[in-house]
């Protein structure tokens, strides 16, 4: 819902003037919040403040509380409950002057967040998955924060740092791992009742075609039928997303819009991509490629979406990992589907998050709820793959057979990417821009990341035209079986 950002001195005074800094940082960010700006100057010359912020309802939807001490930015969405009318920020407020730094261990949501007490410390959280990014460094003394990388970029130009999830971070104190929001949550067998499905202020539903967003759509159609579907797909090659979505459409007789990917869209875009998702992993990139152009088509209907992101970590996807051969027992898949959860805020998250802000969507991940993790952790790795044919996601798939079409029910689970067709036109829209074989010569970045392919080597390049070379170094990968 929002972007945020911060200069504040840990010394005294600050010779330049932090609030036209910190303007300039936002407008770097604007994407993430067109509706409002707001830069509050510290006393004293010690710094500034700011926020963009997304309007999700006709009144204003504020994301900071910047009158007096502790000031407050807070990026996200809390579930706790709360009298008639008080929004986020106020109840945000409420529990830090509760419980201080203790406090995240209460707050059910998905937030990054940052507090200035009176000494000028600065605190950090995020929540334990991490969907809403921050990142931090220090460069003489002075303390700068931001929503994302590029609005870093101009100030701290080495030993950038992302919050991780679950952490918190005081600029007096360090980085320290916080108690999570654990919600009480029955045994499997049981009914889950209260996972936070909230469409008050929502219009639209990304629809793959997929398992997941299949199944968030027929839920979310129990509670307003007049939601809208949006899907994407590669008009010069289209994948097999688009026929299973019109399937769903059509099962649920909902309204549909399909935004058809051009080459010149893909082409064109490649530079905003990396930009916007401030990485050169290609998947990522294929990913946020299609994503971008399917909240392109969100904005014009709705500021927030529900997604289907989640349900693979929790239950029993990503079969290239989870039913590897290498793959020798369930706890080991246990341990595995708990990295990949781990790993999502710098991975899917990082994409969906990057592509669906780029055009000021709110995307909303039922399936990320602390509710359904939680009961998600309870459920036997056998259920989740499931007998000799070893069968992913098999209790969400019988869980909502009734609910969905014979073939979604039982369709494989396809990278975003795939799905849509992107991967089948990457390859030659490149080769258009850089010599495959240039990576012969060029196998590796400047700080030591292998190239996947060709592609990376280009969208590197790109990378490099827009970010510091050692932002590099929050381009990550991981081989699950090294």
């Amino acid at each position: 819902m929002a972007s945020l950002a911060g200069i504040i001195s840990q010394h005294g005074k600050i010779d330049t003037d932090s609030s036209t800094e910190i303007g300039k940082m936002l407008n770097l960010m604007r994407h993430r919040g067109p509706d409002n700006s707001l830069v509050r100057s510290l006393t004293d010359a010690r710094g500034a403040l700011g926020v963009n912020e997304i309007n999700l309802a006709p009144d204003r939807t504020y994301c900071s509380s910047l009158e007096e001490t502790p000031y407050i930015l807070f990026d996200g969405k809390l579930f706790n409950e709360r009298p008639k009318g008080q929004n986020d920020i106020t109840l945000f407020r409420e529990f830090y002057e509760k419980y201080e730094k203790n406090c995240f261990k209460y707050l059910d949501g998905s937030f990054s967040c940052a507090i200035i007490e009176k000494d000028d410390e600065v605190i950090l959280a995020r929540d334990a998955v991490g969907a809403r990014p921050l990142f931090y460094g220090t460069i003489n003394n002075v303390f700068y924060f931001s929503s994302e990388m590029k609005g870093l970029k101009n100030h701290v130009q080495f030993n950038i740092e992302e919050l991780p999830p679950g952490y918190i971070f005081s600029s007096k104190k360090g980085l320290k791992e916080f108690e999570p929001f654990v919600p009480e949550v029955p045994d499997p067998g049981e009914d889950l009742k209260g996972a936070a499905l909230i469409l008050d202020d929502v219009n639209a539903i990304s629809m793959s075609g997929g398992l997941d967003s299949s199944i968030v759509a027929a839920i979310a159609k129990e509670f307003n039928p007049n939601l809208h579907l949006f899907t994407g797909t590669v008009k010069s090659a289209k994948g097999p997303d688009l026929e299973n979505a019109k399937l769903m459409a059509d099962f649920l007789g909902m309204k549909h819009h399909i935004y058809e990917i051009t080459d010149t869209d893909i082409s064109e875009f490649i530079p905003d991509a990396v930009w916007y998702l401030e990485s050169f992993d290609e998947d990522c990139i294929s990913g946020i490629i299609s994503n971008y152009y399917v909240s392109k088509i969100v904005k014009e209907y709705s500021n927030a979406v529900l997604v289907g992101e989640g349900a693979d970590e929790l239950f029993g996807g990503y079969r290239m990992v989870l039913k590897n051969p290498k793959v020798k027992s369930n706890e080991q898949r246990e341990r595995l589907a708990q990295k990949l959860l781990d790993i999502a805020y710098n991975t899917a998250l990082r994409r969906l998050d990057r592509a669906w802000m780029a055009n000021a969507v709110v995307y909303k991940t039922p399936f990320l709820d602390a509710k359904v993790v939680a009961f998600s952790k309870k459920i036997p790795m056998e259920w989740k793959i499931y007998g000799e044919k070893q069968v992913e996601k098999y209790i969400l798939r019988e869980a909502f057979r009734d609910m969905l079409p014979e073939k979604i029910a039982n369709r494989e689970k396809l990278r975003f990417a795939m799905g849509t067709g992107m991967d089948d036109v990457m390859d030659d829209i490149v080769a258009k821009k850089i010599d495959p074989k240039e990576i012969e010569s060029r196998p590796k970045a400047a700080y030591g990341l292998p190239f996947a392919s060709f592609k990376e080597l280009y969208y590197y390049d790109k990378f490099l035209q827009q970010f510091p070379p050692s932002y590099e170094n929050q381009t990550v990968r991981w081989d699950p079986f090294k």
